[in-house]
């Protein structure tokens, strides 16, 4: 019982925080919360404008853990994302050798924005982090920080320069959130402030 209520006194401050920045879309943090608390991800499809990447950001600001944004594009590498083995010269010896530069996959919190912009085998570089919290670069793995999370959203209006995402993706997101334009009087009150 002490568990569960310290969850909830926890969910509590975490939505404080949230409702300084964030105002309405209860529906939207509710299920990013749930996203955090089961340790899932989430695909969020919603029109531009709605708050995802500010939610996405502000709660990993709040939640003090390492967050990083990827906008997927379709000239986006798989290794834009996992990171790549670079040539590096010791200053000292001047010996050269290949050190790991992580990629933007390296952090608590991930935003994958516009998901669906870039194409499958790009897409697919996120499988693997996603199910087993792992990348592997060039035949070595590398284990992710935990917490691990991804949060991807998607356009649900423009067909045109868009990828469907692939089954073996759709089935690593625990939930798909979908948002809608807030009532009326919330969006007087975003104008207001």
């Amino acid at each position: 019982i002490q568990l569960a209520d310290r969850m909830k006194q926890g969910r509590e401050q975490i939505l404080r925080e949230l409702r300084k920045v964030i105002i309405g879309q209860e529906d939207m943090i509710a299920q990013v919360l749930n996203t955090l608390f089961v340790g899932g991800n989430s695909l969020i499809v919603g029109a531009p404008g709605l708050a995802k990447t500010l939610l996405i950001h502000t709660m990993a600001r709040v939640l003090d853990l390492k967050f990083s944004r990827i906008q997927f594009t379709p000239d986006l590498m798989p290794s834009d994302i996992t990171g790549t083995d670079l040539v590096q010269e010791d200053s000292v010896t001047g010996r050269r050798q290949m050190v790991f530069a992580p990629g933007p996959i390296f952090a608590n919190i991930v935003l994958a924005d516009e998901i669906n912009r870039t194409p499958p085998k790009t897409q697919s570089a996120l499988l693997e982090a996603m199910q087993e919290h792992r990348v592997t670069v060039q035949g070595r793995t590398y284990q992710l920080e935990e917490p691990f999370y991804v949060f991807a959203t998607q356009n649900p209006i423009e067909l045109e320069g868009t990828y469907p995402l692939p089954e073996a993706q759709l089935d690593r997101f625990m939930f798909h959130i979908v948002i809608e334009h807030p009532p009326y009087d919330e969006e007087l009150d975003r104008s207001e402030e």
